[in-house]
C-alpha cells in the first residue's frame, strides 16, 4: 500500500496518541487531539471495547504513521530485528531510529518526520560531506549530517532550528545549531526512545 497522504491530525485522533505528524502546531498545543481527544467522525465519541487483536494492531499503525513506513518497509524491519540479539521489540525501535529522516527530525532540521523525509528526497542533506536522497539510509554512529550550504536559510530549516533551541534535543545527537549540523554519536536504548508505542504488541500481532 502507498504511503498515506491525507489529514494528519485524523490519525493521531483515531489512534489517540501523538505522534508528532503537525510539527509546529502540535509544539504549540493548537493540535486537533488536544481539541478534539476522540476518534473523527459521527460515532467518534462512542465507547468501544478493542479487541486483543485490535490493540496489537494500533500499536503497529502508531509506529508506521510516526516514522512515516510502509507495510513492506515495516516487515523488512522487524524481520531483521527479529534475527538480531537481544528484545525484537527494542531492536525493532532502535534500527527504525538510525533512518535518516528520522535522524534529520532528532537533530532538529525539520519540524517533522514527513518534512525531513522530504528534504532528504530533495537532495538537501549532506553525510559525511555526500548528498544523501535515500530517507531510509541507515545512518552509523559517528556519521556527520549536515543541512546543504544553500539549503540552510531555507525559512523550514531556520524555523525548525529556532524551536528545537526552545525544546532541545535528544541525548544520542550531538548538533551545532548555528552550523546546521551534527554527529549522530550512538545507537539509542529503546529506553531512551521516548515513543507512544507498545513494541511488545506489535511482536505479539507478527508472531502469530
Amino acid at each position: 500500500m502507498a504511503r498515506y497522504r491525507g489529514p494528519v491530525e485524523k490519525i493521531e485522533r483515531r489512534l489517540d496518541a501523538d505522534l508528532g505528524l503537525k510539527g509546529e502546531r502540535r509544539l504549540n498545543g493548537k493540535s486537533a487531539l488536544e481539541k478534539r481527544p476522540f476518534a473523527p467522525g459521527q460515532h467518534g465519541q462512542r465507547r468501544t471495547k478493542i479487541s486483543e487483536y485490535g490493540l496489537q494492531l494500533r500499536e503497529k499503525q502508531k509506529a508506521k504513521f510516526m516514522y512515516g513506513v510502509s507495510e513492506k518497509q515495516f516487515r523488512k524491519y522487524f524481520k531483521k530485528a527479529s534475527t538480531n540479539e537481544g528484545n525484537t521489540g527494542s531492536n525493532l525501535i532502535t534500527l527504525i531510529e538510525q533512518r535518516l529522516d528520522n535522524v534529520v527530525y532528532r537533530m532538529g532540521f525539520a519540524t517533522t518526520r514527513a518534512n525531513a523525509r522530504q528534504f532528504t528526497t530533495h537532495g538537501h542533506v549532506l553525510v559525511d560531506g555526500k548528498k544523501v536522497d535515500i530517507p531510509s539510509y541507515v545512518v552509523k554512529p559517528g556519521q556527520k549530517i549536515e543541512i546543504k550550504e544553500k539549503s540552510k536559510s531555507n525559512p523550514q530549516v531556520v524555523r525548525a532550528l529556532e524551536l528545537t533551541n526552545q525544546t532541545g534535543i535528544v541525548d544520542w545527537v550531538d548538533v551545532d545549531t548555528a552550523k546546521a549540523f551534527g554527529i549522530f554519536t550512538r545507537v539509542p536504548t529503546r529506553e531512551e526512545v521516548v515513543i507512544p508505542v507498545e513494541e511488545r504488541l506489535i511482536v505479539e500481532l507478527y508472531s502469530k
